[in-house]
């Protein structure tokens, strides 16, 4: 049982780690498109700086509220529920 509890502690710890990585990794590669999007853009040449960082602020607030950042849960989902299974799988068979 114990061990048990210390492959809960350390998974968790783990896929906390995993999970953090991936979002900043999301966000980064988000934030880079946007901003070659804005820089391929033809009507936006000769614009404010002010303008462009703004286009880069609304289109992370739009990620912020997208799908994509939310199904990054399933890290922490997917590998607790094939644990699980395994374990039940070879206790109770």
């Amino acid at each position: 049982m114990i061990g048990l509890i210390r492959l809960a502690v350390f998974g968790f710890v783990a896929l906390t780690l995993v999970y953090v990585l991936v979002s900043i990794y999301s966000r980064s590669v988000r934030r880079e498109r946007l901003e070659k999007e804005w820089d391929t853009d033809p009507a936006c040449e000769g614009s404010l700086p002010d303008e462009r960082a703004a286009f880069i602020e609304a289109g992370m607030a739009a990620y912020r509220h997208s799908l994509r950042r939310k199904l990054i849960v399933l890290v922490y989902i997917i590998p607790m529920a094939i644990v699980a299974i395994t374990t039940y799988l070879v206790n109770y068979q």
